[in-house]
């Protein structure tokens, strides 16, 4: 039986488990931002930040549970006026990413808000698969923070 997938605050999860999420050496591999270690505070820091987001736009990123487990953080965050798409799963949990994202854009999909979602991928990420099947396009790369990453869009209307 499929495990059901539920999208949920970031403020209605322990933070130790975004802690040890993101505390997590694997989980940085793909992260060229993610310069400094995680303590409480910068959980907190966190946290309320993608809360600003939530009350500024009306729209964040999610705490990602399946079967009520804590697998991961994502969702669309306002880029200037772009709806920019970000998914960072716990490693153990890897392979829920298709479902997870599927179930993400097709939100999207039902949100006029939103009428393309862009992805910044570092390029360190050279198993572009999904994006294909999702049918997402290259537009090219981006300077984000001083780090380069691949930019991506998809058409949601």
């Amino acid at each position: 039986m499929r495990s059901e997938i539920r999208f949920v605050r970031l403020s209605e999860i322990d933070p130790a488990e975004i802690l040890a999420h993101m505390s997590d050496p694997r989980v940085a591999e793909h992260m060229p931002l993610l310069k400094f270690a995680w303590n409480a505070e910068t959980v907190a820091q966190f946290v309320a930040k993608k809360e600003e987001c939530w009350h500024r736009d009306g729209l964040g990123h999610w705490a990602f549970l399946s079967d009520d487990r804590y697998v991961g953080w994502g969702g669309f965050q306002k880029e200037g006026a772009e709806w920019d798409f970000g998914l960072v799963l716990r490693p153990d949990t890897f392979g829920l990413g298709p479902r997870i994202a599927r179930k993400a854009i097709d939100f999207a999909i039902s949100d006029r808000r939103i009428p393309y979602v862009t992805f910044l991928l570092p390029p360190s990420r050279t198993n572009l698969r999904a994006l294909d099947r999702l049918g997402a396009w290259r537009v090219g790369e981006v300077d984000y923070d001083g780090a380069t990453f691949l930019k991506f869009q998809l058409a949601t209307e």
